[in-house]
């Protein structure tokens, strides 16, 4: 639930971490009966438990369609991921995926750890697809159709130029934002959006991923993964793996910032779609990944640590937004803050800090136009952390009562397991633990 160092630091963040991790508790709980729904939602939460948790929001129905097509797509980018797997045999299989998810009985062993068994497993989630409405199982084998032959061309095409780099993103996540518009419609709550603006929905999510996740990428084995456009890094270094290295750490540095630039031409488009969603519930799905994903490029930008180990939000920072993002005014905010972030970050010595800035300052502008901005307390931008003695010692107090709880269930479970021994094991058992004392 966050570290003890952090709360410390930024003391508002308890109660929304201590409001997560009752809401994941809740959201295990509800996990379906049925043997195939209950493997589904199961392994939701496994690959996914931020998505597991905002997914409760949407009614029952269209929750369990988009969780399948969450599952469907994660499967079909399992197969994409695993470098193991020679292209000749990759390549058919992303192609005639969307066929797959009407089998019963097909599964492929690919991937590791709760992804192998997804895959091990796949028939449960086609059990549950056969399940959902007509309209729900269209709009997933198209999106699945149309992703696989994507990946399937991008498997043997290398991301050149900026074009092909946003065609790529297209088919890995443009087409889930198209699919997702689809569903909510199907669903009878939304209209059909534009697929432009779905698109940069996805697009804008899946950029920020490429970003954050380059070191992980580049280390991949036994092959590295590649998706930064060669148009974007070839300014720098000659290769793309050399950004990681100390002696180049400058030019990394202006790569990263000219690929957050590239990012941040999708705000518009993001700001305008969850702008005229109209059922609440699919708001706040759609809207907390895409203020994850501008607060992200915030710390990001302009941070060597993107080249050296993992960058992401703090979890009380999550958490907070998972809780107080409920109204387009509160996106608006979110975006505004983030962006101000950013733009204080922006050294204009850099060689893209001009287009940079505009980009950053025409998103402000529809924040502000919003006329949302004014009296408000922001939960993002921090200035000295606040120590309250009163919430410090709430914090301490529960932590306590959490450890004695802990504690006692430890106790209670020894204690059972220790009824039920023979006389003597007990009293052996019992000199053990003494002399382990000293």
């Amino acid at each position: 639930m966050g570290s003890l160092k952090a709360v410390l630091k930024h003391p508002d963040d308890f109660y929304p971490l201590l409001k997560l991790k009752m809401a994941a508790k809740k959201a295990e709980k509800q996990i379906p009966a049925e043997p195939h729904w209950g493997f589904c939602y199961s392994m939701l939460h496994k690959v996914s438990r931020s998505f597991a948790l905002v997914i409760q929001q949407l009614n029952p129905e269209l929750r369990d369609a988009v969780c399948i097509f969450y599952l469907v797509l994660r499967a079909l980018d399992t197969v994409e991921d695993d470098t193991s797997i020679d292209a000749e045999i990759k390549v058919p299989i992303l192609i005639a995926f969307h066929q797959h998810i009407y089998d019963r009985d097909w599964h492929f062993a690919c991937g590791t750890k709760e992804y192998k068994v997804l895959m091990d497993q796949f028939h449960h989630v086609s059990a549950a697809f056969l399940e959902l409405k007509k309209g729900y199982q269209e709009a997933i084998e198209d999106i699945t159709m149309r992703m696989g032959a994507g990946m399937a061309k991008f498997i043997c095409k290398e991301v050149e130029t900026i074009d092909d780099y946003d065609e790529y993103c297209h088919y890995v996540a443009g087409l889930v934002g198209l699919g997702l518009s689809k569903l909510f419609h199907a669903s009878g709550t939304e209209k059909l959006f534009p697929d432009s603006i779905s698109n940069s929905m996805g697009l804008f999510l899946q950029k920020t991923n490429i970003i954050r996740d380059y070191l992980e990428d580049i280390n991949e084995i036994p092959k590295s993964r590649m998706f930064w456009p060669r148009e974007i890094w070839s300014k720098y270094v000659n290769k793309l793996e050399e950004l990681k290295y100390e002696e180049n750490s400058e030019k990394a540095v202006q790569c990263l910032n000219d690929m957050v630039t590239n990012a941040l031409i999708h705000i518009e488009d993001c700001l305008k779609y969850m702008s005229e969603l109209r059922d609440p519930a699919i708001f706040k799905f759609c809207a907390i990944p895409q203020i994850m994903a501008i607060g992200t490029l915030a710390l990001c930008y302009n941070n060597i640590e993107v080249f050296r180990g993992v960058v992401k939000m703090r979890r009380g920072l999550t958490a907070k937004v998972i809780d107080r993002t409920k109204t387009m005014a509160d996106v608006y905010r979110a975006f505004y803050d983030f962006s101000s972030i950013l733009k204080a970050k922006v050294n204009m010595n850099d060689p893209n800090a001009k287009t940079t800035i505009t980009r950053i300052e025409a998103a402000q502008k529809i924040c502000k136009d919003s006329g949302t901005l004014s009296n408000r307390r922001s939960y993002i931008v921090d200035s000295e952390p606040s120590y309250s003695p009163a919430l410090i010692a709430l914090i301490f107090i529960i932590l306590a009562i959490l450890y004695a709880y802990l504690h006692a269930n430890r106790t209670n479970k020894f204690s059972k397991h220790i009824h039920f021994l023979p006389k003597k094991t007990f009293k052996l058992l019992c000199k053990k633990k003494k002399k382990n004392l000293w």
